[in-house]
C-alpha cells in the first residue's frame, strides 16, 4: 500500500455504555475543516449499528467503514485487514479513528497497528480509553478481564458522563488510577466532549506479550438478501454476553409514537437502533436506562441491536418490534 505520509491512527476505546460513538461523533463535529478523517468502527453483536449512527457524519471529509459482527481485537481475521485497508484507500485519510467493540481486547488490534503491515502507513497516537466513574464501586466491571485491559492500555482515560457524578465518584476513579494506572492522564468529560489535541499525545503501550500474525486469504461473504418475509434476525454469545439484532428491509415503515415507547420503556443494559420511521429516519442509543435519539438523514435499511449478559428473548422481541411497524412490503 502507497500512502503518502504516515496517518495519525487513535483507538477509542472503553466498556459497553460508556459513549464512544458519541465521543467520536463529538471529534468529528470539530476536526479542523480543512482534513479528512476515517472511521474504522465494530461492534460485539452481529447486525451492526454504530456504522449507520456514525453514518450521518459522513461526507467529501469524513469517511465511515464497519467491520459488522464479532471482535475487531481479533485482528489476525482477514476482514479486518481488508476493511482497513480499503477504508485507507478510498479515504485518503489524514487522520483515522478506530473504535472496536466495548466487549474486546485492544491488545490485538494495537499489534496489528504497528504491524510490518502498516508500519509505514500508519502513526499510532494516543489510545482514549472510556470509562463510567460510576463502575468503579461494581465487581461486575472490576473483576472484568476486558474492562482492566481497556484501561492499561490507555494513554489517556476519559472519564466520561461526570455531570452523573458525585464526590464518591471523582475519589474513585482517581484513587484507581493512582494505585493501578500510573502515571495515566486522566479527564474528566460529559457528552463526549474532548479537547482534539489529545488526538496528538504519544501512544506508550507496550506490546511485549502482544504478537499478531498476518491472515491467510480466505473468501469474503457477500452481502446477504433479506428473506421474503423482509427481515432477519442475528445473534450471538461470547464472554458472558449475549447480542441478538434485527435488520429490517426499507419497505418497512415504523410508527415513531410505538417505537421510541418500546425503546424508552425496555430495561435491556444496551441498545442501539436505527429506524425509519413515518415522521423520518432516527437513531436511537440506549445506556443506564436513559435513551437519546438523533434525526438521520437517510437509512438503508432499519435495524436494532440489543446486548446484555442473559439470553435475548428473540420472540418477544420480535413481536413487539412488528406491532410498531405503521406499513410493511
Amino acid at each position: 500500500m502507497t500512502i503518502a505520509r504516515a496517518v495519525p491512527t487513535n483507538i477509542i476505546t472503553g466498556f459497553l455504555g460508556t459513549g464512544k460513538t458519541t465521543t467520536i461523533l463529538q471529534l468529528l463535529k470539530n476536526k479542523p475543516a480543512e482534513e479528512r478523517w476515517a472511521v474504522l468502527v465494530n461492534e460485539f453483536g452481529e447486525v451492526g449499528i454504530d456504522g449507520r449512527l456514525l453514518g450521518g457524519a459522513s461526507g467529501d471529509d469524513i469517511f465511515v467503514h464497519e467491520v459488522p459482527g464479532g471482535c475487531m481485537c481479533c485482528a489476525n481475521g482477514l476482514p479486518v485487514q481488508i476493511a482497513l485497508n480499503r477504508l485507507l484507500r478510498k479515504a485518503r485519510p489524514q487522520r483515522l479513528l478506530i473504535e472496536p467493540t466495548g466487549l474486546g481486547h485492544p491488545t490485538e488490534i494495537i499489534a496489528l497497528l504497528r504491524s510490518d503491515l502498516y508500519r509505514d502507513a500508519l502513526d499510532l497516537r494516543a489510545t482514549l480509553t472510556l470509562v463510567d466513574a460510576r463502575h468503579l464501586g461494581s465487581d461486575k466491571y472490576l473483576d472484568n478481564a476486558t474492562f482492566q485491559q481497556q484501561l492499561q492500555v490507555a494513554d489517556v482515560v476519559v472519564a466520561n458522563k461526570d455531570d452523573t457524578y458525585d464526590a464518591e465518584d471523582r475519589g474513585r476513579i482517581t484513587d484507581y488510577c493512582r494505585t493501578f494506572l500510573p502515571g495515566k492522564f486522566l479527564i474528566y468529560s460529559h457528552w463526549g466532549k474532548l479537547d482534539p489535541s489529545l488526538l496528538n499525545r504519544e501512544n506508550q503501550h507496550s506490546l511485549e506479550n502482544s504478537v499478531f500474525e498476518a491472515a491467510s486469504p480466505l473468501t469474503v461473504d457477500l452481502p446477504e438478501t433479506l428473506p421474503a418475509c423482509g427481515y432477519v434476525y442475528k445473534c450471538r454469545e461470547a464472554d458472558g454476553y449475549f447480542s441478538g439484532g434485527w435488520i429490517f428491509s426499507p419497505d418497512f415503515i415504523f410508527d415513531y409514537a410505538k417505537i421510541f415507547a418500546l425503546l424508552n420503556g425496555s430495561d435491556e443494559e444496551r441498545l442501539k437502533a436505527v429506524f425509519i420511521t413515518n415522521q423520518g429516519v432516527f437513531g436511537f442509543n440506549k445506556s443506564d436506562t436513559i435513551l437519546t435519539e438523533f434525526e438521520l438523514d437517510d437509512a438503508l435499511d432499519s435495524r436494532i441491536e440489543i446486548i446484555q449478559n442473559t439470553k435475548i428473548d428473540q420472540d418477544a422481541w420480535q413481536t413487539r418490534i412488528l406491532a410498531s411497524v405503521q406499513s410493511g412490503p
